[in-house]
């Protein structure tokens, strides 16, 4: 029975490491799509979005069918339950990526919308805690998941200063509302992508340290190293 579940949890493994590369792929490029004005790049996003939903059905189905026939304890009861959440996770990802190159295709066709917001710092802060968060998946590291934690402050900030340049723009310049929401969104996007990962990073904590860290990640912005080590 032990040989059939290693197995089956390997099988797991590998299907959602691959569901974390098309979801990072995605990711990256919603956001090109969006700071380049290219909508064909969001035409590839939109259009593989089928691809990620089918994979989420078929994770879901496998952690059910381990929880059902195999009936896992201790660290594998973890994992299983672990990537049953962030599979979820990661399937909103895939929508929100969708929903940024929808709002890229329709800014590339307003020629007259001048891209006044530097998406640099938070593309690359998003960006960044994604790929952090599937690693500490990828070697089981809480540190690097707790970083991630850390991180979300970041983004956030940095989300309320762009929502406030872009409520300015709409007060000056009324007749562009329209495209101006697409581009509000186009940030409330990112930040919940941010979030997202996060969410990631909290399940990773649990799988390793048996722990629900939700609700109360002020206490892993500082000196995840150290608490690491006390508690190994």
């Amino acid at each position: 029975m032990k040989r059939h579940l290693e197995r089956e949890l390997e099988k797991l493994r590998k299907k959602i490491l691959t569901l974390t590369a098309m979801v990072e792929e995605r990711i990256n490029k919603a956001i090109s799509s969006l700071t380049r004005h290219d909508p064909n790049l969001a035409r590839d996003v939109i259009e593989s979005d089928r691809e990620i939903d089918k994979l989420e059905v078929e994770v879901e189905e496998d952690c059910l069918k381990i929880l059902a026939l195999y009936q896992p304890a201790a660290i594998d009861l973890r994992y299983v339950v672990g990537i049953l959440k962030m599979n979820n996770d990661l399937e909103r990802m895939g929508d929100l990526s969708v929903n940024i190159a929808e709002r890229a295709t329709y800014l590339a066709k307003q020629r007259e919308m001048d891209l006044f917001l530097d998406f640099t710092d938070m593309s690359e802060k998003t960006i960044s805690m994604v790929k952090r968060a599937l690693d500490a998946l990828i070697k089981m590291d809480a540190t690097m998941a707790r970083a991630v934690c850390a991180a979300d402050d970041e983004v956030d900030e940095i989300n309320r200063e762009m929502l406030n340049v872009i409520q300015d723009h709409i007060a000056k310049n009324p007749k562009k509302l329209r495209p101006l929401i697409h581009l509000l969104l186009a940030v409330r996007h990112l930040e919940r992508i941010a979030d997202l990962a996060t969410n990631i990073a909290e399940d990773v904590i649990y799988m390793i340290k048996g722990e629900i860290v939700r609700h109360r990640t002020e206490d892993y912005k500082s000196a995840p190293q150290e608490r690491d080590k006390k508690e190994t």
